[in-house]
């Protein structure tokens, strides 16, 4: 389980899109707060991060011409088995959503890509993934 640094979230093939729609919905619903190695830093934050990450998931979805469920778009709503969040606590968007999406964590999701046969253009971009 990965979540993709944000910045390469327009241009991750559709397998991994689609797969970052499922693992931020298992995460916002039952898999809150069980541990795993590779997004343990997701639960040192608000659960209203993870549904900012998974609105810009859920963007370029439908921007591709998916559509997935309109009840993900509640930053309460947790699947269907799950209570929802309750006072969820409105953070302020941050640039990336999680600190943890740093240059490093950019080029270690580049080459987790690239073991995968998944070349991401870096070129003219900053160590958040930017174009300059």
């Amino acid at each position: 389980m990965r979540l993709w640094h944000e910045a390469m979230i327009t241009r991750l093939p559709r397998q991994q899109l689609l797969g970052q729609h499922r693992e931020c919905a298992a995460l916002r619903g039952k898999g809150w707060g069980k541990s795993h190695a590779t997004v343990n830093y997701v639960f040192q934050h608000s659960p209203y991060k993870l549904y900012q990450y998974h609105r810009l998931i859920m963007t370029e979805m439908k921007r591709r011409g998916y559509r997935p469920d309109a009840r993900w778009e509640d930053a309460t709503y947790r699947g269907k088995i799950c209570v929802p969040h309750i006072d969820l606590a409105c953070v302020r968007l941050t640039t990336p959503i999680y600190p943890e999406h740093n240059d490093d964590y950019y080029q270690e999701c580049v080459s987790n890509l690239a073991r995968k046969g998944i070349v991401i253009d870096e070129c003219n971009r900053d160590g958040n993934g930017n174009k300059v």
